[in-house]
């Protein structure tokens, strides 16, 4: 753009609502790299409303309009997955940079598809995994690297994914239909295991087992039962490439004990990272350590791990993820996960559903 800022085009806001609007928007407008273009919504109301709301200057419903306007550097898709393939496969063939959300693809086929298309194009495809730019991570990260807990000999993760329980707010229900790829497995799960092996390095194998114990939800506020027939438990068991063994249960609904508990075991040291919920995406993660035979102790996370300005709640760490990407598209580099990352990520995902399906051992494809 003439103002030296990457321009953003938005494709999915509902003001007061939707990812986009919570998050999306005020990391963007946080960050003095990015400034915001355009919006586009299926209504030219919707998408003018959302225009005025933030005042972001041109609004669409047509796509192909949205893709030609001068200024868009950028596009962000935040829609419902289902929908990722076709978006960001019309703005990859139009040239336009991309930020999809995460899941990529709506299944490992998707993923693939998109990810070789961005390759063959050569133009910068950045994904949604913003775990793994948590200032707790990425100080974990250095920790392990640095030697803190020594050799890693095992990890085990618990964790609550808040959705996918006995109720359920209305805008969340399509994630209870498991055909829509929006799922315990592939949200809470994903975002989480996708920061495991940002640490910790990928599976070798694993085994696993997923249940649809709950049949149904009730619509928050209301009597309205929804089917349900994403898994609402998942185990996951494995060992990394490393050797390290890992240890892995996900379960649907509010956590009336733990949110979030997950613990790294070296040879040297032990560290635990906590949270309020599973989703280790989205929520402050506490961070304890200490070294081997001692007690835990709280660790504080230097300031020089939140690169990004601060923004309110679930919007931080997705400001973190931008921060990555202005510095990719200013020094053509890939600090922001990437398509290519999100086929890794979508292959493990793959294998677990492999094993569930089969009740066998799996090992997990690299490429």
């Amino acid at each position: 753009m003439d103002s030296g800022k990457i321009g953003v085009g938005i494709v999915g806001v509902e003001p007061g609502r939707s990812w986009s609007a919570i998050a999306h928007i005020p990391a963007l407008r946080a960050l003095p790299e990015f400034e915001l273009v355009a919006v586009c919504t299926t209504r030219q109301a919707s998408a003018a409303a959302a225009a005025r709301t933030f005042g972001i200057p041109h609004a669409f419903a047509d796509y192909q309009a949205f893709l030609g306007q001068p200024g868009v550097d950028l596009v962000a898709v935040t829609v419902k997955v289902p929908h990722h393939l076709e978006l960001v496969t019309a703005a990859l063939e139009a040239g336009k940079a991309v930020y999809c959300e995460w899941p990529l693809g709506n299944g490992l086929v998707e993923a693939v598809r998109m990810a070789e298309l961005a390759r063959s194009r050569r133009v910068y495809a950045a994904v949604g995994l913003q775990a793994r730019a948590a200032p707790a991570i990425a100080f974990v990260k250095d920790l392990i690297d640095s030697g803190y807990v020594g050799d890693v000999l095992s990890t085990t993760l618990i964790g609550s994914g808040m959705n996918w329980g006995a109720f359920v707010e209305r805008p969340n229900v399509y994630t209870l239909d498991r055909s829509n790829g929006a799922t315990l497995l592939t949200i809470p799960f994903g975002h989480t295991v996708d920061a495991l092996c940002h640490l910790l390095g990928e599976f070798e194998d694993l085994v696993a087992v997923m249940a649809n114990r709950r049949r149904t939800s009730t619509i928050v506020g209301t009597t309205d039962v929804v089917p349900m027939t994403a898994e609402d438990q998942l185990v996951v068991t494995g060992r990394l490439q490393s050797g390290t063994v890992a240890a892995i249960h996900y379960r649907g609904g509010m956590p009336g004990g733990t949110g979030l508990l997950w613990e790294i075991n070296g040879t040297a040291g032990d560290l635990q990272v906590t949270a309020i919920g599973g989703h280790a995406q989205l929520f402050d993660l506490t961070l304890k350590g200490a070294p081997a035979g001692r007690s835990l102790e709280p660790l504080e996370i230097p300031a020089k791990y939140r690169w990004a300005p601060a923004v309110p709640g679930v919007a931080f760490n997705v400001a973190q993820a931008y921060a990555r990407v202005a510095e990719d598209l200013s020094g053509k580099t890939q600090r922001c996960a990437g398509f290519d990352d999100a086929v890794v990520r979508h292959r493990l995902i793959a294998a677990v559903e492999e094993s569930a399906r089969s009740g066998k051992r799996v090992a997990v494809a690299q490429a």
